[in-house]
């Protein structure tokens, strides 16, 4: 295999939760993989977290988790997953001075 692979986190791809977010549909990711899964992004170069990161210090605000140095983004940790991983459905649950910086960096 080339490349990274990301653990899986729910059984489903981001394509999913971008879909589940804006209908309100719930998934409870168990935060043990949502950790696994934040870790491993900084190096997946497929998912481009690596080049979302510079300049920032991301800070999930319901884990034990952060990284980075830089202007602060915060948030929960499935948001901050999806926002590193390129995705903006989740962005709107972020907050701090290096969000427009993060959301500059993602796909539409």
């Amino acid at each position: 295999m080339v490349g990274a692979r990301l653990p899986s986190i729910s059984g489903d791809g981001a394509e999913d939760r971008d879909i589940r977010r804006p209908l309100g549909l719930p998934r409870t990711i168990p935060p043990e993989r949502l950790q696994a899964a934040l870790r491993a992004l900084r190096f997946a170069v497929p998912v481009g977290a690596a080049r979302r990161l510079p300049g920032l210090h991301v800070i999930a605000t319901d884990l034990d988790w952060s990284t980075g140095k830089g202007a602060e983004v915060r948030g929960p940790a499935e948001a901050l997953l999806m926002a590193l991983a390129g995705h903006r459905a989740a962005t709107g649950e972020l907050s701090g001075p290096g969000l427009e910086l993060l959301v500059s960096r993602t796909q539409g």
